[in-house]
Protein backbone atom coordinates (compact mmCIF):
# COMPACT_ATOMS: atom_id res chain seq x y z
CA UNK A 1 0.00 0.00 0.00
CA UNK A 2 1.13 3.61 -0.96
CA UNK A 3 1.65 5.88 2.06
CA UNK A 4 2.29 9.73 2.59
CA UNK A 5 5.99 8.58 2.83
CA UNK A 6 6.36 6.93 -0.41
CA UNK A 7 5.07 10.19 -1.98
CA UNK A 8 7.51 12.66 -0.02
CA UNK A 9 10.44 10.17 -1.25
CA UNK A 10 9.02 10.28 -4.60
CA UNK A 11 8.90 14.25 -4.85
CA UNK A 12 11.95 14.92 -2.79
CA UNK A 13 10.19 16.83 0.30
CA UNK A 14 8.98 16.14 3.87
CA UNK A 15 5.83 14.68 4.48
CA UNK A 16 4.95 17.58 6.08
CA UNK A 17 4.75 18.79 3.02
CA UNK A 18 2.82 16.34 1.66
CA UNK A 19 0.42 16.75 4.38
CA UNK A 20 -0.07 20.99 3.66
CA UNK A 21 -0.79 20.04 0.42
CA UNK A 22 -3.46 17.33 0.99
CA UNK A 23 -4.97 19.36 2.98
CA UNK A 24 -5.38 22.36 0.37
CA UNK A 25 -2.45 24.55 2.89
CA UNK A 26 -1.55 28.23 1.34
CA UNK A 27 1.84 27.47 2.67
CA UNK A 28 3.75 25.54 -0.08
CA UNK A 29 5.64 26.94 -3.03
CA UNK A 30 3.85 26.67 -6.50
CA UNK A 31 6.67 24.45 -7.36
CA UNK A 32 6.57 22.24 -4.78
CA UNK A 33 3.00 21.00 -4.76
CA UNK A 34 3.49 20.66 -8.47
CA UNK A 35 6.22 17.95 -7.46
CA UNK A 36 3.95 16.61 -4.49
CA UNK A 37 0.87 16.17 -7.41
CA UNK A 38 2.93 14.95 -9.56
CA UNK A 39 4.21 11.89 -7.00
CA UNK A 40 0.66 11.18 -5.89
CA UNK A 41 -0.28 10.71 -9.03
CA UNK A 42 3.17 8.42 -10.45
CA UNK A 43 2.90 6.81 -6.84
CA UNK A 44 -1.31 5.95 -7.14
CA UNK A 45 -1.63 7.96 -3.44
CA UNK A 46 -4.67 8.00 -2.46
CA UNK A 47 -5.10 9.69 1.06
CA UNK A 48 -6.91 8.52 3.79
CA UNK A 49 -10.42 10.52 3.52
CA UNK A 50 -11.43 10.71 7.76
CA UNK A 51 -8.20 11.21 8.46
CA UNK A 52 -7.19 13.97 6.37
CA UNK A 53 -10.90 15.83 6.92
CA UNK A 54 -10.42 15.51 10.77
CA UNK A 55 -6.71 16.56 10.73
CA UNK A 56 -8.79 19.76 9.10
CA UNK A 57 -11.55 19.99 12.16
CA UNK A 58 -13.91 19.32 9.90
CA UNK A 59 -15.63 16.72 7.73
CA UNK A 60 -18.10 16.48 5.03
CA UNK A 61 -20.26 13.53 6.70
CA UNK A 62 -23.61 13.61 7.26
CA UNK A 63 -24.53 10.74 10.05
CA UNK A 64 -27.77 8.92 9.80
CA UNK A 65 -28.61 6.78 13.24
CA UNK A 66 -31.59 4.23 12.85
CA UNK A 67 -32.65 0.80 14.35
CA UNK A 68 -31.64 -2.22 11.99
CA UNK A 69 -35.67 -3.29 13.09
CA UNK A 70 -36.58 -0.56 10.69
CA UNK A 71 -35.05 -1.28 7.61
CA UNK A 72 -37.31 -3.94 6.24
CA UNK A 73 -40.46 -2.05 3.46
CA UNK A 74 -40.64 0.91 0.90
CA UNK A 75 -40.84 3.43 3.76
CA UNK A 76 -37.51 3.59 5.21
CA UNK A 77 -35.80 2.55 1.94
CA UNK A 78 -37.71 5.58 0.76
CA UNK A 79 -36.01 7.58 3.31
CA UNK A 80 -32.85 6.24 3.01
CA UNK A 81 -33.09 7.10 -0.75
CA UNK A 82 -34.16 10.70 -0.42
CA UNK A 83 -31.44 11.09 2.68
CA UNK A 84 -28.17 9.85 0.04
CA UNK A 85 -29.87 11.82 -3.22
CA UNK A 86 -29.99 14.93 -1.04
CA UNK A 87 -27.03 14.70 0.17
CA UNK A 88 -25.07 14.04 -2.59
CA UNK A 89 -26.56 17.18 -4.41
CA UNK A 90 -24.13 18.94 -1.48
CA UNK A 91 -21.20 17.09 -2.10
CA UNK A 92 -21.31 15.36 1.40
CA UNK A 93 -21.15 11.85 2.15
CA UNK A 94 -24.00 9.54 4.15
CA UNK A 95 -22.64 7.89 7.01
CA UNK A 96 -25.12 5.37 8.48
CA UNK A 97 -24.79 3.94 12.39
CA UNK A 98 -27.20 0.79 13.19
CA UNK A 99 -28.98 2.25 16.36
CA UNK A 100 -29.88 -1.78 17.07
CA UNK A 101 -32.71 -3.02 19.75
CA UNK A 102 -32.28 -0.41 22.97
CA UNK A 103 -31.91 2.85 24.17
CA UNK A 104 -28.11 2.57 25.20
CA UNK A 105 -27.17 0.51 21.92
CA UNK A 106 -29.23 4.09 20.19
CA UNK A 107 -27.10 6.49 22.20
CA UNK A 108 -23.87 4.53 21.56
CA UNK A 109 -25.09 4.68 17.76
CA UNK A 110 -25.42 8.36 18.24
CA UNK A 111 -21.88 8.97 19.99
CA UNK A 112 -20.47 7.27 17.37
CA UNK A 113 -21.71 9.61 14.71
CA UNK A 114 -20.48 12.22 16.73
CA UNK A 115 -16.55 11.37 17.42
CA UNK A 116 -16.57 10.54 13.46
CA UNK A 117 -17.00 14.50 13.31
CA UNK A 118 -20.14 14.72 11.28
CA UNK A 119 -21.29 18.42 10.39
CA UNK A 120 -24.55 17.05 11.76
CA UNK A 121 -26.25 13.91 12.67
CA UNK A 122 -29.82 12.64 12.01
CA UNK A 123 -32.03 10.22 14.27
CA UNK A 124 -35.16 8.44 13.73
CA UNK A 125 -34.95 7.55 17.04
CA UNK A 126 -36.64 4.34 18.40
CA UNK A 127 -36.31 3.71 22.37
CA UNK A 128 -34.46 6.78 23.46
CA UNK A 129 -37.35 8.83 25.62
CA UNK A 130 -37.74 12.18 24.74
CA UNK A 131 -35.94 13.78 27.84
CA UNK A 132 -32.76 11.89 26.55
CA UNK A 133 -32.81 13.05 23.15
CA UNK A 134 -33.35 16.76 24.51
CA UNK A 135 -29.98 15.95 26.99
CA UNK A 136 -28.46 14.61 23.92
CA UNK A 137 -28.95 17.71 21.43
CA UNK A 138 -28.30 20.56 24.11
CA UNK A 139 -24.73 18.59 24.91
CA UNK A 140 -24.06 17.58 21.27
CA UNK A 141 -21.29 19.52 19.86
CA UNK A 142 -22.66 18.99 16.17
CA UNK A 143 -26.05 19.74 15.15
CA UNK A 144 -28.18 16.89 16.33
CA UNK A 145 -31.80 16.36 14.67
CA UNK A 146 -34.54 14.08 15.77
CA UNK A 147 -36.99 13.07 13.07
CA UNK A 148 -40.69 11.88 13.78
CA UNK A 149 -40.77 12.95 17.20
CA UNK A 150 -41.68 16.57 18.40
CA UNK A 151 -39.00 17.20 21.32
CA UNK A 152 -40.42 19.71 24.25
CA UNK A 153 -37.08 21.40 25.12
CA UNK A 154 -35.85 21.76 21.63
CA UNK A 155 -38.39 21.92 18.64
CA UNK A 156 -36.21 23.51 16.84
CA UNK A 157 -34.10 20.19 16.92
CA UNK A 158 -37.18 18.10 15.92
CA UNK A 159 -38.74 17.37 11.82
CA UNK A 160 -42.44 15.99 12.37
CA UNK A 161 -45.23 14.97 11.20
CA UNK A 162 -48.77 15.29 13.08
CA UNK A 163 -49.85 11.55 13.33
CA UNK A 164 -53.00 12.15 15.00
CA UNK A 165 -54.19 14.49 13.14
CA UNK A 166 -53.64 12.35 9.91
CA UNK A 167 -54.90 9.25 11.14
CA UNK A 168 -58.29 11.38 12.02
CA UNK A 169 -58.45 12.67 8.93
CA UNK A 170 -58.23 8.89 7.26
CA UNK A 171 -61.26 7.72 9.97
CA UNK A 172 -63.35 10.59 9.02
CA UNK A 173 -63.12 9.69 4.95
CA UNK A 174 -63.81 6.15 5.77
CA UNK A 175 -67.02 7.37 7.79
CA UNK A 176 -67.98 10.03 4.85
CA UNK A 177 -67.67 6.62 2.65
CA UNK A 178 -70.61 5.73 5.03
CA UNK A 179 -68.39 2.62 6.95
CA UNK A 180 -69.15 1.72 10.32
CA UNK A 181 -67.79 -1.81 10.79
CA UNK A 182 -63.81 -0.81 10.23
CA UNK A 183 -61.42 -3.59 11.22
CA UNK A 184 -58.15 -1.88 12.18
CA UNK A 185 -54.67 -3.58 12.05
CA UNK A 186 -52.18 -1.91 14.33
CA UNK A 187 -48.81 -1.89 13.52
CA UNK A 188 -45.90 -2.52 16.51
CA UNK A 189 -47.33 -1.41 19.93
CA UNK A 190 -44.14 0.34 20.96
CA UNK A 191 -44.13 2.62 17.57
CA UNK A 192 -45.35 6.11 18.49
CA UNK A 193 -47.04 6.67 15.30
CA UNK A 194 -48.77 2.98 15.53
CA UNK A 195 -50.63 4.19 19.08
CA UNK A 196 -51.72 7.49 17.38
CA UNK A 197 -53.24 5.53 14.27
CA UNK A 198 -54.90 2.78 16.65
CA UNK A 199 -56.36 5.66 19.19
CA UNK A 200 -57.90 7.43 16.15
CA UNK A 201 -59.67 4.05 15.20
CA UNK A 202 -60.77 4.01 18.83
CA UNK A 203 -61.76 7.90 19.45
CA UNK A 204 -63.10 7.94 15.67
CA UNK A 205 -65.67 4.95 16.32
CA UNK A 206 -66.66 6.67 19.96
CA UNK A 207 -67.39 9.99 17.98
CA UNK A 208 -69.75 8.38 15.60
CA UNK A 209 -71.77 6.60 18.43
CA UNK A 210 -70.01 3.34 18.40
CA UNK A 211 -68.47 1.07 20.87
CA UNK A 212 -65.27 0.07 19.35
CA UNK A 213 -65.12 -3.74 19.00
CA UNK A 214 -62.25 -5.68 19.99
CA UNK A 215 -63.28 -8.53 17.17
CA UNK A 216 -62.44 -5.60 15.09
CA UNK A 217 -59.26 -5.45 16.42
CA UNK A 218 -55.67 -7.03 15.23
CA UNK A 219 -52.12 -6.24 15.76
CA UNK A 220 -49.37 -6.63 13.15
CA UNK A 221 -46.15 -5.79 12.89
CA UNK A 222 -45.94 -3.17 9.83
CA UNK A 223 -45.05 -6.41 7.42
CA UNK A 224 -47.57 -7.42 4.91
CA UNK A 225 -47.90 -10.92 6.20
CA UNK A 226 -48.94 -9.87 9.46
CA UNK A 227 -51.77 -7.73 7.37
CA UNK A 228 -52.30 -10.56 5.28
CA UNK A 229 -52.41 -13.03 8.28
CA UNK A 230 -54.69 -10.54 10.71
CA UNK A 231 -57.33 -10.37 7.53
CA UNK A 232 -56.87 -14.08 6.99
CA UNK A 233 -58.03 -14.47 10.97
CA UNK A 234 -61.14 -11.78 10.32
CA UNK A 235 -62.40 -13.70 7.57
CA UNK A 236 -62.22 -17.32 9.19
CA UNK A 237 -64.02 -16.05 12.26
CA UNK A 238 -66.57 -14.48 10.69
CA UNK A 239 -65.98 -10.73 11.91
CA UNK A 240 -68.48 -8.77 9.82
CA UNK A 241 -66.73 -5.67 8.25
CA UNK A 242 -67.22 -3.10 5.28
CA UNK A 243 -64.13 -1.57 5.42
CA UNK A 244 -60.51 -2.21 6.63
CA UNK A 245 -57.69 0.64 7.98
CA UNK A 246 -53.92 -0.61 8.60
CA UNK A 247 -51.77 1.45 10.21
CA UNK A 248 -49.34 0.97 6.90
CA UNK A 249 -49.32 0.39 3.20
CA UNK A 250 -47.48 -2.85 4.06
CA UNK A 251 -50.05 -4.18 6.29
CA UNK A 252 -52.99 -2.57 3.77
CA UNK A 253 -51.27 -4.53 0.74
CA UNK A 254 -51.25 -8.26 2.91
CA UNK A 255 -55.18 -7.53 3.81
CA UNK A 256 -56.07 -7.05 -0.31
CA UNK A 257 -54.33 -10.19 -0.82
CA UNK A 258 -56.25 -12.18 2.14
CA UNK A 259 -59.27 -11.10 0.25
CA UNK A 260 -58.35 -11.64 -2.94
CA UNK A 261 -57.57 -15.64 -1.71
CA UNK A 262 -61.16 -15.65 -0.39
CA UNK A 263 -62.49 -14.31 -2.97
CA UNK A 264 -63.98 -10.85 -1.63
CA UNK A 265 -63.61 -8.01 -4.06
CA UNK A 266 -61.85 -4.75 -3.06
CA UNK A 267 -63.46 -2.22 -2.97
CA UNK A 268 -66.60 -3.89 -4.38
CA UNK A 269 -67.65 -5.79 -0.63
CA UNK A 270 -64.57 -4.67 0.86
CA UNK A 271 -62.84 -1.19 1.08
CA UNK A 272 -58.75 -1.12 2.06
CA UNK A 273 -56.91 2.00 3.43
CA UNK A 274 -53.39 2.23 4.77
CA UNK A 275 -50.80 5.27 5.61
CA UNK A 276 -47.59 6.26 4.05
CA UNK A 277 -48.08 6.65 0.24
CA UNK A 278 -45.55 3.68 -0.51
CA UNK A 279 -44.83 3.84 -4.30
CA UNK A 280 -46.06 0.23 -4.63
CA UNK A 281 -49.63 1.38 -3.62
CA UNK A 282 -49.63 3.01 -7.00
CA UNK A 283 -49.25 0.26 -8.81
CA UNK A 284 -51.47 -2.79 -7.45
CA UNK A 285 -54.92 -3.08 -8.60
CA UNK A 286 -57.15 -1.73 -7.12
CA UNK A 287 -54.64 0.93 -6.22
CA UNK A 288 -54.65 1.87 -2.45
CA UNK A 289 -56.34 4.88 -1.14
CA UNK A 290 -53.40 6.03 1.85
CA UNK A 291 -52.39 8.75 4.00
CA UNK A 292 -49.23 10.33 2.75
CA UNK A 293 -46.70 10.69 5.25
CA UNK A 294 -43.98 13.09 4.15
CA UNK A 295 -40.76 10.69 5.01
CA UNK A 296 -38.24 12.02 2.53
CA UNK A 297 -39.03 15.59 2.73
CA UNK A 298 -38.54 15.12 6.73
CA UNK A 299 -35.46 13.34 6.38
CA UNK A 300 -34.49 15.91 3.63
CA UNK A 301 -35.85 18.97 5.76
CA UNK A 302 -33.61 17.39 8.23
CA UNK A 303 -30.41 17.60 6.36
CA UNK A 304 -31.29 20.60 4.70
CA UNK A 305 -31.32 21.89 8.76
CA UNK A 306 -27.78 20.84 9.11
CA UNK A 307 -26.46 22.24 5.92
CA UNK A 308 -27.61 25.89 6.60
CA UNK A 309 -30.01 25.84 3.60
CA UNK A 310 -33.70 25.19 5.34
CA UNK A 311 -34.97 27.18 8.28
CA UNK A 312 -36.97 25.42 10.92
CA UNK A 313 -40.61 26.16 11.40
CA UNK A 314 -41.41 24.29 14.25
CA UNK A 315 -44.34 23.33 13.19
CA UNK A 316 -45.55 19.47 11.57
CA UNK A 317 -44.99 18.71 8.37
CA UNK A 318 -48.53 18.83 6.12
CA UNK A 319 -49.90 14.97 5.59
CA UNK A 320 -52.42 14.55 2.49
CA UNK A 321 -55.18 12.39 1.74
CA UNK A 322 -54.47 10.30 -1.42
CA UNK A 323 -57.60 8.75 -2.84
CA UNK A 324 -57.43 5.90 -5.34
CA UNK A 325 -59.57 2.53 -6.12
CA UNK A 326 -59.13 0.63 -3.21
CA UNK A 327 -62.19 2.39 -0.81
CA UNK A 328 -65.70 2.97 -1.69
CA UNK A 329 -69.14 3.90 -0.79
CA UNK A 330 -70.75 1.63 1.06
CA UNK A 331 -73.80 0.28 -0.46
Amino acid sequence: MVTMQDVANCAGVSKATVSRVLNGKDLVRADLKARVEKAIEQTGYRPNLLAQQMAMQKTSFIGFAMSSELYDGPYFASMMSGAATFINQHNHQLIFADSKFSANQEREAIDFLIRMRCAGVVVYPEYLSDQALDEMVESSPVPLYILNRQLARNPQNSVWVDHARAAVEMIEYLFRQGHREIAFISGKTASRSGACRLAAWRDGMQRHGIVPDNALLRHGDWSMESGYRATRELIEQSVAFSAILAANDDMALGAIKALTEAGIRVPERVSVAGFDNSRIGNYVSPALTTMEIPVVQMVQAAIGHILGDTQCENSPLPTRLVVRESVAPLR
